[in-house]
């Protein structure tokens, strides 16, 4: 690929465009937010000028409900030789653009599975989407240097290619993207109403979960829109899991034993089975969270305390695959909690006790 035309300059194709112009690739900038094209291009992205020839690319980084009307735009101005998108709902769109006259055999739909709760030009990164998967979901009209065009972008943004059928595609993403960001909002929105004194004993538990919740709520009322029945069903599900939670946490309070004794067993298997599937999500490719271990270390709140840690670990030789820290503002101390293989996990506290840490396991 020589050439590429970004269509949208936000995180994801900002990230895009940084990534492509890092490998070599020239690529143009277009946004009808003229400021936000602007900055992408300041920010080393590509250039803002319209390319004087077809580009080889033409990557849509608007939001679902926006993919046919664009394509078929960029279409009949002859912009590209192949298109895809970058939006997280894909059936949507697919059926939409033969309603907008624009031509199936150029295009191939795409999601990267990656991202932040940030958005615009100045949250893109070049590195955003490394070893991260990035579904295809090529048509029956897709034509097949189309889809060879776009696993070449992949693995220009060193992204790993999944080919998925549209639908399957939606009501995966539903279950594991789209029903946990209005989850995550819900939970939020109790904050809304909370005494400032309940807020200010929050965890790292309550930011763990609302972290998401500070999404862009138009983009995200977009996509829920584009994917609501396969959203609907995941919370028809989840619907069902919290009223037995609820009853369960009602009955322990009643004066029947064996009526306890079946509310404190339903809780528990409820969070036995989050435990289980808590441990099917990949944290890295070929790692999942039950392949880890965590080895929790006290650090005090002074400068360079967490390089220090990282730096101790880096010279044992321990390779840390993903990290978790809880600290609240006022405290004197914060707690890091290191993922690393179970194997590795003994010996690591055993080095970080031995150095004069206060670690557990």
């Amino acid at each position: 690929m020589k050439s590429a035309t970004v269509i949208g300059t936000g995180a994801i194709g900002t990230s895009i465009a940084l990534a492509l112009t890092r490998t070599g690739v020239s690529v143009h900038l277009n946004d009808v937010n003229s400021t936000a094209a602007r900055t992408a291009e300041a920010m080393g992205a590509g250039s803002i000028h319209i390319p004087d020839r077809q580009v080889d690319l033409a990557i849509l980084a608007v939001p679902p409900t926006c993919i046919a009307t664009v394509l078929a735009r960029a279409q009949r101005s002859g912009l590209a030789h192949a298109y895809t998108d970058v939006a997280s709902v894909k059936a949507r769109p697919q059926h939409e653009l033969l309603a907008a006259s624009a031509d199936p055999s150029t295009y191939i739909g795409g999601h990267p599975l990656a991202g932040t709760e940030r958005s615009g030009p100045l949250a893109g990164r070049a590195d955003l989407f490394v070893g991260r998967p990035w579904v295809l979901t090529p048509s029956a009209r897709t034509a097949q240097g189309v889809l060879n065009r776009a696993l070449e972008l992949v693995a220009l943004c060193a992204g790993t290619p999944v080919i998925m059928e549209a639908a399957a595609h939606d009501h995966a993403v539903a279950l594991t993207s789209h029903a946990p960001h209005l989850i995550s909002s819900l939970m939020a929105v109790r904050l809304k109403y909370a005494t400032e004194a309940n807020v200010r004993v929050s965890g790292q538990g309550l930011r763990d979960v609302t972290r998401i919740a500070a999404g862009d709520p138009v983009l995200w009322g977009e996509i829920l829109h584009a994917n609501a029945d396969a959203v609907a069903d995941v919370l028809d599900a989840y619907a069902g899991d919290l009223n037995l939670a609820i009853t369960a946490l009602r009955d322990l309070a009643v004066a029947d034993p064996t009526v306890r004794k079946r509310a404190a067993n339903d809780l528990e298997e409820l969070l036995k089975q989050g435990n289980q599937g808590r441990a099917r999500v990949e944290h890295k490719p070929g790692t999942s969270l039950a392949d880890l271990a965590a080895v929790s270390v006290t650090i005090s709140d002074e400068p360079n305390s967490l390089a220090r840690v990282f730096t101790a670990v880096g010279e044992m030789g321990i390779n840390i695959e993903d990290i978790r820290i809880e600290h609240s503002p006022g405290q004197g101390h914060g707690l890091v909690e290191l993922l690393v293989h179970q194997s590795s996990a003994p010996e690591l506290s055993r080095l970080l006790s031995a150095g004069g840490w206060v670690v557990s396991q």
